[in-house]
C-alpha cells in the first residue's frame, strides 16, 4: 500500500510558514460548535438586567448532557477617553466570566464586585475564564442608529470592521484565581484545548448582539427593529492580541507539537485518499469559491498584511484555475493538488490549500481533535539516566541549524524577552539599546540549545544527564526540551526567536489559526486584530447542519 510521510519539522516549523497558517476543521472554535450541536446542547438567557444607559448584567447558560456553563456579562458606561485596547487599560465597555454551572444571586453579587476590575479583582475556582471587551465605536453607533430607525445596518460597513466588540484579553487556566486547567481537563466537552475560552467568546457574541439591539430600542422605541439573521451572523467578536500570546508556543512545546501533529496527520490522511467522490469534490469546490468571496472582504492597513492578502487572493485565483482544469475524480487527487501547491503558490496559499483539503473529510480527520491537548508532558520529569551521547543526538535533531549560528553576532541575539513588572505580561526589548538583558526570560531555545551542546562537548558519551546537571543546572530547561522532543517532533520552532529580523506576529498568527481566527489585521509586527465566530450561527440557531461550514460564509444569501 502507498504511504505518505508527515511533512518534515524543518519545513513546517519555520516562523514564516507558521505565520501563514489558516483555520481548519481542527481549529478550536469549530471543534466546540461541532460538539455543542452533536450533543444537542441547549442555551438560555436567564438574566438580562441592562438599564437605558447600557449598564447592568446578563447571564447566558449553555446546558449540556452532564453539566452547564454560564457566561456572566457586565455592561458598563465607558467614557470615550478611557477606551483602550492596551493591556494597561483599567476600564472596558464590557467584562465577563465563564461560570462553572449556574450562578446564584450571591455568586453574581460576588462577581459584580470583582469581574469589572479584571486583574485588580479576584475570581475563584468556580470561574473558568475572565475577559473584557471594547466597542468598535463607529460601527456600534451606526448599527444602533440604523436599528433605532427601523433599518438594517449597511453591509459594507459591517464587512469593513466585522465585529461590534473586540476582546482585549480572555484569561483562563488559573489566572487571577480562576480554575486551573486540571479541574476541567477530564471533562469530555473541555478536553480539547481552549474550549472554555471559546465557549466564553461564543456566548459573548450573543450578549453583544442582544446589547446592541437593546440600545437601539432605548433610542428608537417601538420603531426599532432587531438585526436580521444574515446581518447578525456576519458579525463576529474581534480580538486585539499582542506579545503576551507569543511566548505560549515556546513555553508549551509538547502542547504545540500536538496541535501541529494533529494538523499534519490530517493533511497526510487526506493526501492518501485514492479517489474522491463527486460529493467530496463538490464540497471542496464550494468551500474554495466561498473562501475567495470571503477573503475579498478582508482589509488591513498594515503593509505586511496587505502584501500577504494580495498574494493570498492571487493564489486563490490560481487554485480556482487549477481545479477547474484538473480532474479531481482521478487517482490521488489531493496529493496531486498538494504537490502542485508546493511549487506554484506562496506559503499563504500552500497552507490555505492544506486547510481546504480537509473540508470534505470530517470522517477521516475530526477524531484527531481528541489528541490535541497535552495530557502527559506538563509535568515532564527529566531522565537523569540518559547518556550524553543520546542527549547530543536529540539536540542535533531539533536544533542542528542553530549549532551553526554565530551567537556572538549582535544581529543573532538582538532581542530579549522579559516580563513587564507593571502588568506581568511578556515584552520584547532591544538587547543593545535597552536595559533588559538582566531580566531576560528563557524564550530563546535555539541559543540555549547551542550553549548546552557546546557544554556537552567536554563530557564523555557515557556520562549521564544527571552528571551534567549536577555541574551545570543552568542547562536543565534545554535538556528537558530535548527529551520532550523524542516523542514530539513538532515541539520546537526552527528559527531564532531573538534575531533582529524575527517577526513576533508569526507566532501570534500560528496560535490564532488554531483558535479558528480569520481576518488577520496586524497593526504592527507585535500586535494584531482578528475576528472570531464571524458567520457562525447564534446559540439558539445552532444545529448539526450549520455547526461547521459557517467559517466560509455564503455571500449569495
Amino acid at each position: 500500500m502507498r504511504d505518505i510521510p508527515l511533512r518534515a519539522p524543518d519545513c513546517v516549523m519555520r516562523l514564516k510558514r507558521l505565520g501563514a497558517l489558516h483555520q481548519s476543521r481542527l481549529s478550536f472554535m469549530r471543534i466546540l460548535l461541532r460538539r455543542l450541536a452533536r450533543d444537542e446542547w441547549r442555551f438560555e438567557r436567564s438574566v438580562f438586567e441592562i438599564n437605558d444607559a447600557g449598564v447592568g448584567h446578563a447571564v447566558y447558560t449553555a446546558i449540556g448532557p452532564d453539566r452547564s456553563y454560564s457566561l456572566v456579562a457586565f455592561a458598563h458606561d465607558l467614557p470615550d477617553e478611557m477606551r483602550s485596547d492596551r493591556v494597561i487599560a483599567e476600564a472596558w465597555d464590557a467584562t465577563f466570566t465563564l461560570f462553572d454551572g449556574v450562578p446564584t444571586e450571591a455568586d453574581i453579587d460576588r462577581l459584580a464586585r470583582n469581574v469589572p476590575l479584571q486583574e485588580a479583582g479576584r475570581v475563584s475556582e468556580t470561574e473558568l475564564s475572565l475577559s473584557r471587551a471594547n466597542r468598535s465605536v463607529r460601527l456600534w453607533a451606526h448599527v444602533v442608529a440604523a436599528l433605532a430607525q427601523g433599518q438594517q445596518p449597511d453591509d459594507t460597513k459591517i464587512d469593513a470592521v466585522g465585529y461590534l466588540m473586540r476582546t482585549t484579553a480572555v484569561y483562563g487556566s488559573g489566572k487571577f484565581g480562576a480554575a486551573d486547567r486540571d479541574r476541567i481537563a477530564d471533562r469530555e466537552e473541555m478536553s480539547p484545548p481552549f474550549q472554555a475560552e471559546m465557549l466564553s467568546v461564543f456566548l459573548t457574541r450573543a450578549f453583544v448582539r442582544d446589547l446592541v439591539e437593546h440600545m437601539a430600542r432605548v433610542e428608537g422605541g417601538t420603531k426599532a427593529v432587531r438585526l436580521e439573521t444574515e446581518a447578525a451572523r456576519r458579525l463576529g467578536i474581534g480580538n486585539s492580541t499582542g506579545l503576551g500570546m507569543a511566548p505560549f508556543l515556546i513555553n508549551h512545546p509538547a502542547l504545540f507539537n500536538n496541535w501541529i501533529l494533529a494538523r499534519e496527520e490530517a493533511i497526510r490522511r487526506v493526501r492518501l485518499v485514492k479517489s474522491a467522490t463527486s460529493a467530496e469534490v463538490a464540497i471542496f469546490r464550494d468551500r474554495l469559491a466561498r473562501s475567495s468571496a470571503s477573503v475579498a472582504t478582508w482589509r488591513s492597513q498594515h503593509p505586511l498584511q496587505q502584501e500577504k492578502l494580495s498574494k493570498l487572493r492571487g493564489d486563490l485565483a490560481s487554485i480556482e484555475r487549477f481545479v477547474q482544469d484538473a480532474d479531481l475524480g482521478a487517482d490521488d487527487p489531493w496529493d496531486g493538488l498538494f504537490g502542485w501547491a508546493q511549487t506554484h503558490l506562496c506559503e499563504e496559499g500552500q497552507e490555505y490549500v492544506a486547510s481546504l483539503m480537509l473540508e470534505p473529510y470530517g470522517h477521516l480527520v475530526d477524531d484527531l481533535a481528541t489528541n490535541m491537548a497535552d495530557k502527559n508532558n506538563e509535568d515532564f520529569v527529566v531522565d537523569g539516566a540518559m547518556s550524553v551521547a543520546h542527549l547530543r543526538r536529540l539536540i542535533e535533531n531539533s536544533f542542528g541549524w542553530a549549532l551553526n549560528v554565530d551567537w556572538d553576532d549582535p544581529a543573532a541575539c538582538a532581542r530579549a524577552w522579559y516580563v513587564s513588572e507593571e502588568k506581568l505580561e511578556p515584552r520584547l526589548g532591544e538587547r543593545f539599546s535597552e536595559p533588559v538583558a538582566a531580566y531576560e526570560q528563557p524564550l530563546a531555545p535555539a541559543r540555549d540549545a547551542a550553549a548546552a551542546f557546546n557544554c556537552l562537548s567536554a563530557w564523555p558519551d557515557t556520562a549521564t544527564v544527571a552528571d551534567v546537571l549536577l555541574r551545570h543546572p543552568e542547562h536543565r530547561h534545554t535538556i528537558r526540551r530535548a527529551q520532550i522532543s523524542q516523542g514530539a517532533p513538532y515541539s520546537e520552532i526552527r528559527d531564532n526567536t531573538i534575531a533582529n529580523d524575527m517577526l513576533p506576529i508569526d507566532m501570534l498568527r500560528a496560535k490564532l489559526s488554531f483558535f479558528g481566527a480569520t481576518r488577520f489585521d496586524p497593526r504592527s509586527d507585535r500586535w494584531v486584530r482578528i475576528c472570531m465566530f464571524a458567520g457562525a450561527p447564534y446559540p439558539e440557531d445552532l444545529t448539526a447542519g450549520n455547526a461547521d461550514d459557517w467559517v466560509y460564509p455564503d455571500r449569495a444569501t
